[in-house]
Order: C-alpha cells, then structure tokens, then sequence
C-alpha cells in the first residue's frame, strides 16, 4: 500500500486512541496532540463511530508514516505505542520523550524509503552498448537502460518505434559508457537513460 515520506505527507503523524470511551484516553489523546502539533503535521482521529482496527488501516492507506497508539495502558504506563509505516516496526516510547523520539524517527524513515528506492533504481538499471543489449536489458530487467546516444533524433524516434522505450532523461552528471551511438554506431557523446512508460 502507499507509504509516503515525510518530508511530503500532508499529514506526518495520526494519534489513535485506543479504546476512547475510557476515562482518560481522549484527554490524553489530546493532551499529547496539542505538545506536538507546533513541531508536526499531526491529526487526532477521535471519530467515534469506527473500530481501531478500520483506522489503523484508514491511515495505512492514506501512507502516513507515524502512527501513535495510545490506550489505557499505555497511559498507565506513561507510555505510547509510534507504529513506522515504512517497516511496519512499533516502538514503545516514554510520553516525556515523544517530541524528541518523533523527530529521531522521522528522520530515520525518510532515509530508510530513500535508500531502498535509491537501492532499487541501481538494481534496476542497466548497461546497454547495442540494440540487442538495449532490447535483452528491456525485456529481462524491465527498468532503466543506460546508453550512449549520438544526439540524433531520428536514432530516438527508431529506438522508440522498435523498443518503446523513450529518453527518460540525459543526466547533467554524464558517464562514459563509450564512444559509440547504442542505434546508429556513430560517434556518441552523450549518455542518455531510456525506459519504458507505462
């Protein structure tokens, strides 16, 4: 499902009571709502007429990262419960720590997703020096292929024609795969990442 990161989710944390019709939990809930709020995007969902069970996937599909649980319990304890959508990992954390864990943590999932998409585009990306490379990389990596182009559109319109692929982009950091256009055989300066759009 959707797990967004949260220097761009619109809301960072959601704070769910847990069983709210308790003496407490929702003054809690609030309380610890108003000492975030100023340093974070953050909801309180205190709908009443939902399970926890229907929130917690509520919020899970809308891909906010932060899901603080606070319960009975929890308060007894002087606790809550943060759930990571990235990891799916919980954490319990003392109430009097919350801000300072909050921000530890975020930061933690942004470089988590960033890593793992970084990580996922290497494993996705290939090296193509010729078409029969640029058609083999297509259909058995399915990613990026990164080539060397002479500059010419009418090379870029038959890739296209044959492969589907299209010029992704030319990166302004250029590597040098060789020295020979991947269509036309020319000489080629340039290094361009093609890919298929779906």
């Amino acid at each position: 499902g959707l797990k967004l990161p949260p220097k761009v989710a619109p809301i960072q944390i959601v704070i769910i009571p847990i069983a709210q019709h308790k003496e407490g939990v929702l003054e809690e809930a609030n309380k610890l709502f108003e000492e975030i709020k100023s340093n974070f995007r953050v909801h309180l969902d205190d709908r009443d007429q939902y399970s926890t069970g229907y929130k917690f996937n509520d919020w899970e599909m809308r891909g906010v990262p932060v899901r603080i649980e606070l319960g009975p319990k929890d308060i007894e304890n002087g606790k809550c419960v943060l759930a990571r959508r990235d990891t799916g990992e919980k954490i319990d954390v003392e109430l009097e720590n919350v801000v300072s864990r909050l921000e530890g943590l975020l930061e933690e999932i942004q470089n988590n997703m960033f890593n793992i998409c970084l990580e996922r585009m290497k494993e996705k990306t290939s090296i193509a020096s010729n078409m029969e490379e640029f058609k083999k990389n297509l259909e058995t990596n399915q990613g990026f292929i990164k080539t060397m182009w002479c500059g010419s559109a009418d090379c870029e319109e038959k890739i296209h024609d044959e492969t589907g692929a299209k010029s992704i982009c030319m990166p302004f950091v250029q590597e040098n795969l060789g020295d020979k256009c991947v269509y036309c055989g020319k000489p080629a300066s340039k290094m361009v990442i093609w890919g298929r759009q779906y």
